[in-house]
């Protein structure tokens, strides 16, 4: 009799429960199909394009926008934003450089990068948060300090790195065919997927785009959380400098100029709310993936790279427009096809 009268109740919680299509994020959704039309176009007019070669080639291409971007996800999900990346990346790229020169090991070398970045970005931190001067403007000055003390150190020119090191050798290595860059921002995803969407922190870190006060009152020190996340974009920069620099064989100044734009594209691209609140490490992969696969079908397709910026940039408008308008799209969808 017991088991009886518990159906009627565990039938209605089962209804009232969302589905998995209906809980999924839309706008990645969208951009996922996105994805999919490109690959299916780039496949069927790029000449190679589907090779393992080429594939392999645009995991590279794409590592230090992922690593940067999955970091970029926590910060823009905090309703913060960091433009002084590309400026890290460069600075982090020309000091390894010469710091290898300098006769220092590799590794020594890759942990003072990443340090570096990691310092960078805790200065972001402490001025946005614990001062409460709008990230915007911080980052936008640290940008110009940054690359500023990089082009001083240097003088402007690029400083080669020995194929010989380690770090030379990481440009250029590989594991089942992909880059080693390629197996970093992999784990890096799987780090960053970990902490927004399974832990504590990634709680917060929602909480605090959407409703700072709120987490504040509960005890949460929000202004650590934001330094932190910061932080975060300093060593993912940190890596992508050192990253660059192994795959370019030489340290510059002028690495990673407008890089920002790239990663905060890619993070948008992949429905993180530019405003807070919600973010999706997935999604940035997916805008990642996204506007390398435009630079790479368009390269091979023989577009003039002088075009090449006009084309890509329209594709992202049209796609963050699809974003924006994907609640609509799909709910439009649902009433055309739903049962009478």
């Amino acid at each position: 009799m017991t088991a009886v009268a518990e159906r009627p109740a565990q039938t209605a919680v089962s209804a009232t429960r969302p589905s998995a299509w209906e809980r999924a994020h839309k706008p990645t959704v969208v951009m996922f199909g996105v994805m999919a039309v490109l690959f299916v176009v780039f496949a069927g007019t790029a000449p190679g394009f589907i090779s393992f070669g080429n594939i392999s080639n645009l995991a590279t291409q794409i590592a230090p926008v992922v690593v940067v971007g999955v970091a970029m996800t926590f910060v823009i999900t905090t309703g913060q934003i960091d433009l002084s990346v590309g400026a890290t990346i460069a600075f982090v790229a020309a000091i390894s450089a010469e710091l290898l020169q300098s006769g220092l090991q590799s590794w020594v070398v890759i942990v003072i990068g990443i340090l570096a970045g990691c310092a960078w970005g805790l200065v972001n931190g402490w001025f946005a948060a614990f001062q409460g001067i709008p990230s915007f403007i911080v980052t936008l000055a640290t940008m110009s300090v940054i690359r500023g003390v990089a082009q001083l150190r240097t003088e402007g020119f690029s400083i080669p790195i020995e194929r010989e090191t380690i770090l030379g050798q990481f440009g250029r290595s590989t594991l089942l065919g992909f880059t080693y860059q390629a197996w970093v921002a992999l784990a890096v995803v799987l780090i960053g997927i970990v902490l927004l969407h399974h832990t504590k922190f990634g709680n917060y870190v929602n909480g605090i785009g959407a409703q700072e006060e709120s987490v504040r009152r509960a005890g949460i020190n929000t202004k650590y959380i934001k330094a932190a996340v910061l932080g975060m974009t300093g060593i993912a920069a940190g890596i992508a400098g050192i990253m660059i620099a192994a795959r370019l064989g030489s340290g510059s100044s002028n690495s990673g100029v407008g890089f920002e734009l790239t990663v905060i594209a890619a993070v948008v691209l992949g429905g993180t709310d530019l405003f807070g609140g919600r973010g999706t490490v997935i999604g940035t992969v997916i805008g990642a993936v996204i506007i390398g696969m435009i630079a790479n079908g368009l390269t091979l397709l023989g577009i003039s790279a002088f075009l090449t910026p006009i084309l890509t940039g329209c594709v992202i408008i049209l796609a963050i427009w699809l974003n924006l308008r994907s609640s609509d799209i799909f709910e439009a969808w649902r009433k055309r096809f739903r049962r009478p």
